[in-house]
C-alpha cells in the first residue's frame, strides 16, 4: 500500500448520541490498540444531537491525542446519518465504524482489517460458524433480528447472515463510490451500504467475531417498522 505523506491508514468512525457513560472507556481501549497497530490513524467521534457531556469528553480526549477528532452536530442525524458525515471527513485508506456500546473489542476489529488483504470490505458477524456470543440479547430481540435478516436476504438478495452487527471496515475506494447515492440515515443504513457496494461488484467478507450484548443499547424494537418500510421504499425505487 502506497500512502500520501501524512495520510492515515485507518479512519475509524464512532456515531455518538448521549454516550457520556462509556465513550471514554471505548476511546481508551481503541486508541491503545491502534497505537500498536498503525503509525498513522484517525478516530472520528460524530456527536449528533447530544444533550449530555459526550462532545466535551471526545474533545478533551482529542486534546491529549490529536488523532481523535470530534465532529459535532446540533441535530440528531441517526446512526447512519452520523456515519455518513464521518465518511465525508475520513482520510484513511481503510474506513470503518463501530458502535459506541463496547460490544466489539479492538482485537475483534483487527480481524476485519486483516480480511481486507483479499476483500474490499469486511463486516463482523454474530451468526456464522466461529462466532461466539458472550452475553446474549433478549429472546425477543434475537427472534426479531432473525426475521429482519430473512426479509433483508429475500428483498435485497444479500448473502449475509448478519447485516446489523456494529463493526465494519472497507477500502476507501468502495466507500467513496457509494457515498453520493446513500439515502438512509437510521439503523437500516447498514443494509443500503452493503447492497450498494455488492451491486457495484465489491467483495465483502463476513467475519465471525466474539460479541457481547452491552447495556444501554440505542436500538429499540420500536424502530423496526420504520426500518423495514424505509428499506422497502428503497428497494422499490421510491428513492
Amino acid at each position: 500500500m502506497v500512502l500520501a505523506m501524512g495520510q492515515p491508514v485507518l479512519s475509524l468512525i464512532i456515531p455518538l448520541y448521549n454516550e457520556e457513560k462509556r465513550i471514554k472507556n471505548v476511546l481508551e481501549r481503541y486508541v491503545k490498540f491502534l497505537d500498536k497497530e498503525f503509525d498513522n490513524y484517525e478516530v472520528i467521534g460524530v456527536c449528533n444531537g447530544c444533550t449530555d457531556s459526550t462532545p466535551s469528553i471526545v474533545r478533551e480526549f482529542g486534546r491529549r491525542n490529536s488523532r481523535v477528532k470530534c465532529l459535532q452536530f446540533k441535530d440528531k442525524l441517526g446512526k447512519g446519518g452520523a456515519i455518513l458525515e464521518g465518511f465525508k471527513l475520513a482520510k484513511g485508506e481503510y474506513i470503518g465504524f463501530i458502535d459506541a456500546d463496547d460490544s466489539v473489542a479492538p482485537t475483534e476489529f483487527k480481524k476485519l482489517i486483516s480480511a481486507l488483504t483479499n476483500a474490499d470490505g469486511a463486516i463482523a458477524s454474530r451468526r456464522i460458524k466461529g462466532s461466539i456470543i458472550q452475553i446474549r440479547q433478549s429472546l425477543v430481540r434475537r427472534i426479531s433480528s432473525k426475521i429482519f435478516n430473512i426479509l433483508v436476504r429475500l428483498i435485497f438478495r444479500l448473502n449475509f447472515m448478519d447485516t446489523q452487527c456494529g463493526a465494519k471496515v472497507f477500502k476507501k475506494e468502495a466507500v467513496l463510490s457509494i457515498l453520493p447515492t446513500m439515502v438512509l440515515k437510521g439503523f437500516e443504513f447498514d443494509v443500503e451500504l452493503l447492497w450498494r457496494m455488492v451491486n457495484k461488484g465489491y467483495r465483502i467478507k463476513e467475519i465471525p467475531i466474539v460479541w457481547k450484548q452491552s447495556p444501554g443499547s440505542r436500538f429499540s424494537l420500536k424502530y423496526a417498522p420504520s426500518m423495514f418500510f424505509n428499506l422497502l421504499k428503497l428497494r422499490l425505487g421510491a428513492w
